[in-house]
């Protein structure tokens, strides 16, 4: 039986939040019902605000369940520079969720979330080794015969046609090959605010298995990127025997709500890799 996701990223409510795209996205949500909601982190605008939460988790509470959720970068806070050094995530686990290395299993899916962010940079991220122990232990618990999900907010790699200087995943290298160990065939990300997908191999190309890299643009704010500036988008992923179908959906400004703009075949590759 195929198995439905939905993949929403990049909430950011405060400035700038488009709450007529959250309207939307709730009812359709809704309406697609989806075996999991998966949000990939930046909930808030700026974290240092109390009712930016209260809306992130509203937001979150009025989306169907169940749902796998991870940390963004900006929820951290900004200018609060204690908290963000020495308690940089403390508002994410009281609001959102407790929980940094979520896991979700159904038969034959497993879906494991990490945090990559962290207090000592503004913009990008890192899988700290308390977040690769995690990811490994969990990871090992399921089978070559798993469709195995990974989710965290940044990317490894920018996509070849994004020209803005972002920072990714600094240890990229490092959590590529975690993923290869372990043959994940999905890792599901946010952060550029552009919907993208593609495949570890095309960063390092000597990979034994390789990961198909799924994004998503920003589901509800107005800073969408590139040739989705202005535009609000997701992805509906249906995983099925032989591989994972993609659509990436956008918000038509008609009133239609979120529609397939593309869509991609991602076929499953022999998963004859052990971890080692």
């Amino acid at each position: 039986m195929a198995f439905r996701m939905l993949h929403i990223s990049d909430i950011h409510t405060g400035p700038p939040f488009n709450p007529a795209a959250a309207e939307r996205l709730i009812a359709d949500a809704h309406a697609l019902k989806p075996d999991l909601v998966v949000i990939s982190g930046d909930f808030v605008q700026r974290a240092d605000f109390a009712a930016q939460w209260r809306a992130a988790r509203t937001l979150r509470e009025r989306l169907p369940q169940p749902q796998l959720v991870v940390a963004g970068n900006h929820d951290v806070p900004l200018f609060l520079l204690h908290e963000r050094l020495f308690a940089p995530l403390r508002r994410y686990r009281q609001q959102i969720s407790p929980d940094l290395n979520p896991v979700f299993t159904a038969p034959g899916i497993a879906v494991v979330g990490a945090c990559t962010a962290h207090g000592l940079t503004v913009d990008g991220g890192k899988l700290y080794p308390s977040q690769i122990t995690a990811l490994r232990e969990r990871l090992a618990r399921f089978g070559p015969d798993v469709y195995k999900i990974v989710v965290w907010h940044h990317p490894p790699a920018l996509p070849p046609t994004y020209q803005r200087k972002r920072v990714t995943i600094t240890n990229a290298a490092e959590a590529i090959r975690l993923l290869d160990e372990f043959a994940v065939d999905m890792l599901l990300c946010g952060h550029l605010h552009i919907s993208f997908a593609g495949n570890t191999r095309d960063i390092l190309p000597g990979l034994r298995h390789g990961t198909y890299i799924v994004q998503s643009g920003t589901t509800t704010s107005r800073r969408g990127y590139g040739a989705e500036h202005g535009a609000n988008t997701c992805n509906l992923i249906t995983i099925e025997a032989n591989g994972a179908r993609v659509q990436h959906l956008r918000l038509e400004q008609n009133g239609d709500g979120f529609r397939p703009v593309a869509e991609h075949w991602l076929p499953r590759r022999s998963v004859a890799v052990t971890s080692r």
